[in-house]
């Protein structure tokens, strides 16, 4: 059967006339109302109404499997009938399913009035003169049928593209259920986006995307809060959290990016000191600090005493694991000639870590390394006594040379569901859009799983088990600030370090941007993490003369 032509002669001679009403006449009986075509398909030159993408996304689909799986019986399609201005195209499809013997779907009792659709030239081509031997197609019609795959193709791509859209706002009606806690609208809305997935490619793009976030909404919605910490990620193994952590680093450049800011603002702060402390909040296998040992190892005038204190959850199989970090490290300081000295502090929150744990030494030229922790701080109302404030100020109490800190770029702590959620969908869309570029296949398959577990704590928890309380460098400014620090600038070393970073990725769309005296790393023109330094400012005196730092350090024992 030859694919189905919209006769134009015909449509003309139908359509023509001398008078105004014959014109209108033709308008108002044969072309579909502005407002009822689909923008989307008719900005692709097709014309097919909304209410009628499933029905006719349907058909294609069927058809398309057909033809990828039984090509031998494509060839069977000869016909001498030639179909003139069909009706519509799913009317077409159907003919072509029933010659393969597959049932066609039931045909919408409206799509009957599509008796304007002259796309249908665009979709299959100009109109073949059919010419039959024995009942076969002769080799000059080989071309059109060969064709004819790649451009129902375009349809079901553009059918795809509008299942993502309406993925889309379905998920921003869903979190507004959500919101409003019309938990059985939010749970009939997860159905249909659960079928409504099977439409789309969920390997990459907005297909990804939406399945992490209905999974998100899914443990919200059905999972007792109580059980929320376990299902969105906020508890687990830490053994489990490592190896995610591991892989996260290696598929993507972000980790790496605030590792080597970071150490390279450490070295410059540690210049003419011949003892030096470093405290990393999240040793996390040490990762960081091989670096920096290298770095030191070739210091003019020769390599400091380095101590690392390293802060770390305790082992969930009874293993000393940040005392065996330790040792690969003496190691290393040892093959380069670094006298180094290392010590473990476990504790499973970072509020649990007292000053006195540490055993600074006022010799030492001390820095405190943030990658990412502080934000975990911030689940308590602001108050004097609120772990972040007190964190803080017994960090300003070491009274260290420089403070790093490196914190994702987003506003995921906002008390509203609603603006949470919007704001994660934009920030993860982004992530998971930058780790395409990723050449690694299992570290960045294993890096996603990472990324979904940050979702569902965002999402799914509340309270003391939402730990991934994301803030902006703009706020993390302003309360660094109220806390008795001031910023330092991350130098055009610092900078040039992030952007030779990059170089070994081969994805043109990271990008490292200063932001006053900060650094930001972000995929294309939306930054995702940022790194920024800090030093203390000196506490004043106290009108008795007693030692401030004192009373801090008592304070918070």
């Amino acid at each position: 059967m030859a694919p189905p032509r919209y006769d134009s002669a015909i449509s003309a001679a139908s359509c023509s006339g001398s008078s105004s009403s014959s014109s209108s006449s033709c308008a108002a009986g044969k072309l579909t109302p502005p407002q009822e075509i689909d923008g989307l398909l008719a900005d692709a030159g097709y014309k097919v109404r909304s209410s009628d993408l499933r029905q006719v996304a349907q058909r294609l689909e069927r058809l398309e499997t057909v033809m990828v799986n039984a090509p031998s019986e494509i060839s069977q399609l000869a016909t001498d009938a030639v179909h003139y201005n069909p009706s519509d195209i799913a009317s077409w499809v159907d003919s072509l399913l029933s010659e393969l013997s597959q049932p066609p779907l039931p045909l919408p009792s409206d799509l009957s009035d599509f008796s304007d659709l002259n796309y249908v030239d665009s979709l299959v081509g100009p109109a073949i003169n059919p010419t039959v031997v024995n009942n076969e197609w002769t080799d000059l019609h080989a071309p059109q049928q060969q064709q004819t795959v790649p451009q129902l193709l375009t349809v079901v791509t553009a059918m795809e593209e509008d299942s993502g859209i309406r993925l889309v706002h379905m998920l921003m009606t869903c979190a507004e259920a959500v919101q409003r806690g019309d938990f059985p609208l939010a749970g009939s809305l997860i159905d249909e986006m659960q079928g409504l997935l099977t439409r789309v490619n969920t390997g990459c793009g907005i297909g990804k995307v939406a399945k992490h976030f209905i999974e998100a909404l899914r443990r919200r919605v059905f999972t007792p809060q109580g059980l929320c910490s376990a299902a969105g990620g906020g508890a687990g193994s830490t053994n489990e959290y490592e190896f995610l952590y591991h892989h996260f680093y290696e598929a993507c450049p972000y980790l790496k990016f605030a590792h080597f800011t970071a150490n390279q603002a450490i070295l410059e702060a540690f210049d003419g000191h011949d003892c030096v402390h470093v405290i990393d909040f999240n040793l996390m296998h040490g990762l960081q600090w091989p670096a920096l040992i290298q770095a030191l190892a070739l210091r003019p005038g020769g390599p400091p005493l380095l101590r690392l204190t390293g802060i770390g959850p305790p082992s969930s199989d009874g293993r000393d694991s940040l005392r065996e970090i330790g040792l690969r490290l003496n190691e290393l300081a040892r093959s380069v000639n670094v006298q180094f000295a290392f010590r473990g502090v476990a504790a499973s929150r970072l509020e649990d870590v007292k000053p006195w744990m540490l055993q600074v030494s006022p010799k030492e030229a001390v820095a405190v390394n943030s990658i990412m922790q502080l934000h975990r701080l911030l689940g308590a109302p602001p108050s004097r006594n609120s772990p972040i404030e007190v964190v803080l100020a017994w960090i300003r109490s070491l009274n260290p040379k420089i403070v790093t800190v490196v914190e994702q770029e987003a506003n995921h702590n906002q008390p509203e569901f609603l603006n949470r959620f919007t704001e994660s969908l934009y920030y993860y869309s982004t992530m998971f859009d930058s780790l395409e570029a990723c050449p690694l296949q299992p570290e960045k398959a294993v890096a996603e799983v990472y990324i979904q577990k940050e979702i569902c704590n965002i999402l799914c928890c509340e309270g003391a088990a939402r730990l991934e309380r994301h803030e902006p460098l703009a706020k993390w400014r302003t309360r660094l600030g109220e806390a008795g620090f001031r910023p330092l600038h991350l130098g055009s070393n610092a900078f040039k370090q992030a952007s030779m970073l990059l170089t070994l990725f081969s994805a043109a769309g990271y990008c490292v941007e200063e932001n006053e005296g900060c650094l930001t790393l972000g995929w294309h023109s939306r930054p995702l993490i940022a790194a920024s330094a800090w030093e203390a400012l000196p506490l004043p005196p106290l009108p008795d003369g007693s030692d401030p730092i004192r009373i801090i350090n008592q304070n918070v024992l």
